[in-house]
């Protein structure tokens, strides 16, 4: 209880929150390298498996890709990409030291659950709907923006909330191979390092936080744009 204590305090008092080293600024980093590294993702991820899936091609390597990519540790691969000449540790702009290669190993980690839900979602769309809306003269482009992805679009969001609360659970573990822009992290190993609990608690806590909210604004932004999936109100 004393620990739980000790970080309700240091939430609650806003001198923590403020100046280059507060919480402020750690939630900042935190929340840049996990959408930067989420969308360079989604541009790779959802390009390829939203062509490759209204094409219906290389389904087989696709989702055997993407298995091995959930199979390989996030961290193993962020500490070979650093000890090589490129990316290293140098500076990356606001992503600090070692921030290309942070950046590349959360993209590679983000990348099966976006890839695999968008392949899939938009493969299995019903050929009854594909053909009836061939039957109406539709292009292959108006179909895949009108039917295909509008059908297929719930399932690709679900992909997208598991790699957004994934990505910013994986942020903190930069802190430990060299990073300064660890956001969260840099507090919760400056704790561990001095054996003292409250940075990692409060740590822990705010990155739980960052995910749940980043969460709930992706099942929000589902519920704006799927409209003709709510219920019909009585």
């Amino acid at each position: 209880m004393r620990n739980l204590r000790d970080a309700w305090d240091y939430l609650t008092t806003g001198a923590n929150w403020g100046g280059p080293e507060g919480l402020w600024h750690l939630l900042v980093q935190q929340l840049l390298i996990s959408v930067t590294a989420l969308l360079a993702a989604m541009l790779v991820g959802l390009t390829l498996a939203l062509w490759l899936g209204h094409l219906g091609r290389a389904g087989f390597l696709s989702v055997n890709i993407t298995n091995v990519g959930r199979a390989v540790p996030t961290f193993a691969l962020l500490a070979i990409l650093v000890t090589l000449d490129h990316p290293g540790t140098a500076t990356f702009g606001p992503y600090g030291r070692a921030g290309l290669a942070t950046l590349i190993a959360l993209a590679l980690f983000a990348l099966p659950p976006i890839y695999t839900n968008a392949y899939v979602a938009v493969r299995e769309v019903p050929p009854a709907v594909k053909e009836s809306a061939a039957g109406m003269g539709m292009t292959g482009s108006q179909q895949f923006w009108r039917v295909e992805l509008p059908i297929a679009l719930p399932v690709i969001v679900s992909g997208l909330r598991i790699a957004t609360v994934t990505t910013v659970g994986l942020v903190p573990i930069s802190g430990i191979l060299g990073s300064d822009q660890g956001g969260l992290g840099t507090f919760i190993f400056d704790g561990l390092n001095r054996f003292f609990n409250t940075p990692i608690l409060v740590g822990g806590v705010l990155t739980v936080i960052l995910a749940v909210v980043l969460d709930v604004a992706l099942v929000r932004a589902e519920y704006l744009l799927t409209p003709w999936t709510r219920r019909a109100r009585p």
